[in-house]
């Protein structure tokens, strides 16, 4: 379970949210709505222990995540906005360098599922913005976290892409995970409902 009480979050002497509580149990997904400025990349490095949130606190089970240091990184995946990989590295390695136990086969077949075959063993930096997104996004079929938190990972993905990560969420939930995501684009309809929730606190 990760949950949110009280929390607040101001930049600059301005509040970009204040008072933000919720609760996300095992096979529930929800989708972060603001405009740009918001603060949603915000929340999710609160959500993550990257920063630290001005008033309140984030749980996950009963411990406060800032005192969770031991399990807490097995438990979590971030993807941020930019893909967050080395340019000089293969896809392959990239990887690698984030899965070490992952098995040569695993991540293979990781990349086919992103439509990546054939492109295991070429630097990532000869690679478009979207096929760059997708080595990224490969991590999503080798990581053992219960929770995602995702930002924008539909970025530069086409539809095929879409509707093969929904599938991949879909499935995640069904294994009793979490997700909390940030998208600009609407996700396909789906039998589990999509919880949102805007930085004025009000979730449906």
């Amino acid at each position: 379970m990760l949950q949110a009480l009280n929390v607040s979050c101001y930049r600059d002497e301005r509040v970009l949210f204040k008072d933000l509580t919720f609760t996300l149990s095992a096979g529930e997904i929800m989708q972060i709505e603001g405009e740009n400025g918001a603060g949603k990349t915000t929340l999710l490095r609160l959500l993550t222990g990257l920063s630290r949130p001005d008033e309140g606190v984030i749980s996950w089970g009963d411990q406060s995540i800032l005192h969770h240091c031991e399990g807490w990184p097995q438990q979590m995946l971030y993807l941020a906005h930019l893909p967050g990989i080395k340019q000089v590295l293969t896809a392959y390695e990239n990887l690698r360098f984030y899965h070490p136990k992952a098995s040569r086969e695993a991540i293979y077949q990781a990349l086919e599922e992103v439509e990546l075959t054939g492109y295991e063993e070429i630097p990532v930096a000869h690679f478009s913005a979207g096929q760059q997104r997708r080595v990224a996004l490969a991590r999503l079929w080798l990581t053992d976290a219960t929770l995602w938190i995702l930002d924008e990972p539909l970025t530069a993905i086409d539809k095929w892409g879409v509707s093969t990560l929904n599938a991949k969420f879909m499935a995640h939930l069904a294994r009793q995970g979490i997700i909390v995501l940030t998208t600009h684009q609407d996700l396909p309809a789906s039998a589990q409902p999509i919880r949102k929730l805007r930085l004025s606190g009000d979730v449906e």
